[in-house]
């Protein structure tokens, strides 16, 4: 179990992204993680490999053009960990966080940092403002 390059993980965090968070291909997830995978941001969902999986279908469910932009990707070479700093865009046209379809375009961001193993993802924590969503979903406002 040698380090992989900085190249290498890059390259594994390119494709989670595009494959995953830009066109919402559940399969990979079985390619890039490892079946004991860890997501210490899973919510409700399960935090395995399945649940993780859901998460996704869940989004895509919900915002069907769901695109997130890579802003940042760091890479951490002692811990074998990379950090992707993102945004996205989606259409609200099925029912996500208990708020059923809007039509209303959404922009938020986030933070994915990904830890990897012999060329696979073990563990994964996540971040992103959810109460931004929710107000632009008009579910709630943050005013008076």
């Amino acid at each position: 179990m040698s380090p992989l390059s900085a190249e290498e993980l890059k390259a594994i965090a390119d494709r989670w992204i595009e494959e995953g968070w830009q066109k919402g291909n559940v399969a990979v997830i079985d390619e890039l993680h490892v079946p004991n995978f860890v997501d210490h941001a899973a919510d409700a969902r399960a935090a395995d490999r399945e649940g993780f999986k859901q998460g996704i279908a869940d989004l895509y469910a919900a915002f069907p053009d769901f695109y997130a932009t890579t802003e940042d990707l760091v890479i951490d070479l002692t811990s074998q960990t990379v950090t992707v700093r993102w945004t996205a865009t989606g259409t609200h046209r099925g029912q996500f966080m208990s708020v059923a379809a809007t039509g209303k375009t959404i922009n938020f961001t986030g933070i994915e940092i990904i830890r990897i193993e012999n060329g696979k993802i073990v563990e994964r924590w996540g971040e992103w403002n959810g109460i931004d969503l929710l107000v632009q979903l008009g579910a709630f406002s943050l005013e008076g």
